[in-house]
């Protein structure tokens, strides 16, 4: 059996495993079941591959995405080990040849999605090899108690008994404590380990505002990161379209990305946007799991997720690379409003809609917290740690005023509606309209009408927001999204309790150049971010002629490691972390060629 560290060093071409690796790396290959909780980033697939390949026999890897599942194969090839994927997506001839490969024991890796693998005749063909070990990745997928059960997965529970000599092991970065139970007892009858290695990603920088101007909002984020790769998410495909049509008419080049567009065009956009740098995807959550990009500098949510799981997975495809990278989140009470709906409407047991609500609860009060939001987002995953310093809570406290006065107000105005009308109309009445709606009810006659009319309707919104997250309100969904005292809100209306707010005229944004955090070719001296620029440019054209993403050639870490280090010989270049023999034999001598072409 081959050391996992001379793998390690071989093949991927690292000194040294990063935290948490090599615990689960030997669990496996002391064939002990393991599921692994890891932050993204954190370098999970290595956990799998490095022991796929000291195994003698096959390692099958389930993967939900077919993209994934090439770039992944891709990227092994590039390091000289022998993978294949086989899909639908592929011509059946290329299918037909790697299945020879794989059939013949040449291949060391094969990646299948759960629909191909739990065919009948898929399972009998591989139980003819008996592989050494089976890998769920994003394993969440398999529990109906996480927020991104998907009922293709569930199939996936039948496969410990049909290859009983395999060890098997399960990886997400996203599962509170019933869905881990629940991934291992059908993954493998419980007869497991759950490893959990965190969940903080200290190098993302998070912000929530709330929505004012989302066009404004969105071009000052990203004015920050020009020329840097980046996620925008939305909610709709009309969204989508629109934003990505806002952004390439103010000099920023974007793609959409929905369930709406053709396969091809989806496709298309998502290699485009996986290949070069410096673009902004424009997606809806059909762009997402799976997704591996390492230099993704930024993420900004124009609408509120469905829950805190949702937000950690699409925040996650940030900064993989452990490079400073931030996230931003906008948010209004109409999203809040959508979104209770969504849930409502998308069915299930009164029992899963219970479930989602507190789940969308939860990402409510971390959007509308007062102290650290890293503190905030871990509490949620039962993860304990202490102000992070960094966030934009940190970097500029809210200030915490007194408005018992105008909750009582707009409390009031509440009941005396009938509580059964949306926050829109009863800022109306607080504000002395004379709209349809309000002489239509006479609500121009109650004595709260106008009371609150030194207020801007803004101020209003900010505040029915704030005593929503705050439980004080309640959003009624089969009243069409009716507002109603909760029990806070009736003790603040009755005068046995306050209601303080955060003060709604916050400071100007913090800006990505104030932070402690900064963007990656930012912090280089100017000689070195221009070799760094033409490094890119070198790999962007190999990655093109190879028809690979550009990170598969060598990450961003990789190349800015070559120019702090500068090393002017292949020997030199092989000390390179995530150069390895083969990539050092294919690329070396080229980028060597540019170190020493700038002043090396």
């Amino acid at each position: 059996m081959s050391n996992p560290e001379d793998i390690l060093h071989s093949v991927f071409g690292f000194a040294q495993f990063r935290a948490g690796q090599q615990e689960i790396v030997d669990r496996l290959l002391a064939h002990k079941n393991t599921l692994a909780v890891m932050p993204t980033g954190s370098g999970k697939s290595l956990c799998y591959q490095v022991p796929a390949l000291i195994f003698q026999k096959l390692t099958v890897v389930v993967s939900p995405l077919v993209a994934l599942m090439d770039d992944q194969v891709a990227a092994l090839r590039t390091l000289g080990v022998d993978a294949v994927c086989i899909h639908s997506g592929r011509e059946r001839t290329a299918n037909v040849e790697d299945w020879k490969r794989v059939s013949s024991g040449a291949c060391r890796l094969l990646y299948l999605s759960p629909e191909r693998l739990m065919t009948e005749r898929m399972v009998q063909a591989l139980q003819r090899l008996d592989p050494d070990m089976f890998v769920v990745d994003e394993a969440h997928c398999i529990s109906k108690w996480g927020a991104n059960f998907r009922p293709e997965y569930e199939a996936l529970t039948g496969l410990k008994s049909a290859f009983p000599n395999a060890v098997f092991s399960a990886f997400t970065a996203t599962a509170d404590e019933a869905t881990r139970r629940d991934i291992a007892t059908k993954l493998f009858d419980g007869q497991g380990d759950i490893i959990v290695h965190g969940f903080d990603r200290p190098n993302l920088h998070l912000a929530v505002e709330p929505k004012t101007n989302w066009r404004q909002q969105l071009l000052e984020f990203i004015k920050d990161h020009n020329g840097q790769s980046g996620i925008v998410y939305c909610l709709s495909r009309r969204l989508t379209e629109e934003i990505s049509t806002f952004l390439n008419t103010n000099g920023h080049r974007a793609l959409p990305y929905h369930a709406g567009l053709s396969a091809e065009v989806r496709r298309d956009n998502q290699e485009t946007f996986m290949s070069e740098d410096g673009l902004v995807m424009v997606a809806t959550i059909a762009f997402g799991m799976g997704i591996d990009k390492p230099d993704i500098r930024y993420v900004f949510h124009a609408n509120l997720p469905g829950s805190m799981e949702a937000y950690y997975q699409e925040i996650g495809r940030a900064g993989r690379d452990g490079a400073p990278s931030d996230v931003k989140l906008i948010y209004g009470l109409d999203d809040i409003h959508m979104r209770r709906r969504f849930i409502d409407q998308e069915g299930g047991s009164a029992d899963h809609r219970r479930r989602e609500h507190k789940r969308l609860d939860a990402l409510i009060a971390y959007c509308d917290a007062t102290t650290c939001r890293r503190v905030t987002l871990l509490t949620y995953f039962d993860e304990v740690t202490t102000a992070c310093g960094n966030c934009d809570i940190c970097l500029n406290p809210p200030t915490l005023i007194d408005a018992t006065p105008e909750a009582r107000m707009l409390f009031a105005t509440v009941e005396s509606t009938g509580q059964i009308f949306g926050g829109t109309h009863i800022i109306d009445v607080l504000r002395g309209g004379a709209t349809k709606k309000i002489k239509q009810h006479n609500h121009d006659q109650l004595p709260e009408h106008g009371i609150g009319s030194k207020y801007s309707a803004k101020y209003w919104q900010g505040f029915v927001r704030q005593a929503v997250a705050g439980g004080h309100l309640i959003t009624d969904i089969e009243g069409y999204g009716g507002l109603k005292l909760g029990p806070l809100g009736q003790d603040v209306a009755k005068g046995n309790a306050s209601f303080s707010i955060r003060e709604m005229a916050r400071t100007s944004p913090i800006s990505a150049k104030s932070r402690q955090t900064s963007s990656t070719d930012h912090d280089l001296p100017e000689d070195l971010a221009d070799l760094l620029r033409t490094l890119k440019v070198l790999r962007r054209d190999l990655a093109k002629a190879r028809n690979v993403p550009a990170y598969v050639v060598f990450s961003d870490a990789t190349l800015r490691e070559m120019c702090m280090t500068r090393p002017n010989t292949m020997s030199q270049m092989a000390q390179i972390n995530g150069v390895g023999p083969k990539k050092l034999e294919d690329y070396g001598a080229l980028f060597l060629e540019q170190l020493s072409g700038n002043g090396g």
